[in-house]
């Protein structure tokens, strides 16, 4: 019984050797959340924009998932709470200029956290900053985007200005066509030209080798009658050469 009973304590003192281990560590190390947004974000006067907040956890999204924005407004060193999502509820800030203009689009889910800022002005322009907590999954760095708010152009502007670029468009569409078409008749003009010129050439051709014919064929007979008229002319000088013994001899 004695041995026994050392050996419990034995175990009991090995039990309470670890357990002092275990506290000196400390608790167990916590994973790390991951969040995403973009950098730079721009919108106009008067319109809406979404900002977009994804996050990565190695831990299931559970039911005390939070995601918090704040805006820190250009210019200044105060950052302010202005949205809240917590125990599947999300809670816009009564206080500041977005609680009338924000809207919750995320999905907690599907690791989404992102806003839409209605009816933007000026003053909105700073950073946002999205912050994502998934118990146990606490630890993490939070990720901003900086809002740039532009003026607004003015619809008729936009109206004049539009019409102005598509006449210019349509103008230079018409001068672009004028210029093929007129190209298409001045090489339809040179074809039709080329080929009157070597249907003319043809026909000079033709004819003068019809007339080389006809002065190869007319050659023989001009060199006959000049034969005939010189021997013609020859034969009348011997008889007027002949002419006077014969009158003598009749005188006789």
């Amino acid at each position: 019984m004695s041995q026994g009973a050392g050996g419990s304590g034995g175990g009991g003192r090995l039990l309470l050797l670890l357990a002092g281990l275990l506290s000196a560590l400390g608790p167990s190390p916590t994973s790390s959340i991951h969040v995403y947004t973009q950098r730079e974000v721009y919108g106009t006067v008067g319109s809406h924009v979404t900002l977009s907040c994804s996050f990565w956890s190695s831990e299931w999204i559970s039911e005390d998932i939070s995601i918090t924005w704040h805006f820190q407004a250009e210019g200044s060193r105060d950052s302010t709470s202005i949205f809240h999502y917590a125990k599947g509820q999300p809670y816009i800030d009564d206080v500041g200029s977005f609680k009338e203009r924000m809207e919750w689009v995320g999905n907690p889910h599907r690791k989404d956290g992102s806003i839409v800022i209605h009816n933007l002005d000026y003053t909105d322009n700073g950073t946002f900053t999205c912050d994502v907590k998934n118990p146990p999954d606490i630890v993490g760095k939070s990720s901003q985007v900086t809002l740039y708010v532009l003026e607004k152009v003015p619809t008729r502007y936009g109206v004049v200005l539009g019409s102005i670029i598509g006449g210019a468009l349509l103008l230079v569409a018409v001068v672009v066509a004028l210029v093929y078409l007129l190209r298409y008749c001045w090489l339809r003009r040179q074809v039709a030209l080329q080929r009157r010129l070597s249907a003319m050439e043809k026909g000079k051709l033709q004819r003068s080798a019809k007339d080389a014919s006809k002065r190869s064929r007319q050659a023989p007979v001009l060199y006959a009658m000049l034969d005939h008229s010189r021997s013609t002319k020859a034969a009348s000088e011997k008889k007027a050469k002949g002419a006077p013994g014969e009158s003598r001899k009749d005188k006789k």
